[in-house]
């Protein structure tokens, strides 16, 4: 494997005790995964897993009207494919590439081979589901009951938590897509922003400039699911 990339940068495969890591790690392959790309649409079979290092994957609920919004996003934190191992095996969300970079893709059969194994990678995985859930749970109240700069902000702090860097490549129109909302109303909430010192916006590309700021200006539903990750994923619990 490359130097440059490591299985362990993915914080659930950092996460497993030694002797399942070394068992996994022969089978995971490294893959680019490029902005855009869709590894699974609604509905289709799931055959692998990916774990992601420096991609972040985005969950979209897609109407039939064709309108879609992000029910949740998987960086390095996470794992795409909770549905094999959930026992239904397809999903109702469409998977994308929302930054590009790459990850690890392990198949279906052997993600399943050592789940059923009943010991610390099914006590993981469980984990990690019931804090995507979290996080479901959150995006859709969030979406519902508070305003766009809030909505914002809280994707703005989750993206950046994902990155090694406060610079995310990403375009008004896309971001706008992931919250369901006008793009107009993204264009403004950005502007505002900016104009307050806690980002700066040129074309595709936002930094963040003041951490402190989004949160004072970000709904409790970025902290609820911050903390709802930690508590699930420490290390601690998994062996």
């Amino acid at each position: 494997m490359s130097a440059l990339h490591s299985p362990r940068q993915n914080h659930l495969l950092a996460t497993l005790p030694a002797d399942i890591f070394e068992h996994i790690l022969p089978h995971l392959e490294l893959i680019p995964m490029p902005l855009g790309q869709v590894l699974y649409e609604s509905g289709g079979q799931l055959h692998h897993v990916y774990f992601p290092t420096t991609a972040i994957l985005s969950l979209h609920y897609i109407m039939e009207n064709g309108a879609s919004a992000e029910i949740a996003g998987v960086g390095n934190e996470g794992v795409l494919g909770i549905s094999l191992f959930m026992g239904g095996n397809t999903t109702p969300s469409r998977a994308t590439v929302q930054t590009g970079g790459h990850g690890y893709r392990l198949a279906g059969r052997l993600m399943m081979a050592e789940f059923n194994r009943a010991g610390a990678m099914m006590r993981l995985m469980l984990r990690y589901t019931q804090a995507l859930m979290t996080q479901m749970s959150q995006t859709a109240v969030c979406n519902r009951h508070h305003s766009v700069e809030q909505q914002l902000c809280r994707w703005l702090l989750l993206t950046a938590d994902r990155l090694p860097s406060n610079e995310l490549t990403i375009t008004q129109e896309l971001i706008a897509g992931m919250l369901g909302v006008r793009r107009e109303g993204i264009t403004e909430t950005a502007g505002n922003l900016q104009r307050a010192g806690l980002i700066s916006y040129r074309r595709g590309h936002i930094t963040v400039l003041d951490r402190s700021g989004l949160e004072s200006r970000a709904c409790e539903c970025y902290n609820v699911v911050k903390k709802e990750y930690s508590r699930l994923l420490r290390e601690t619990e998994v062996a």
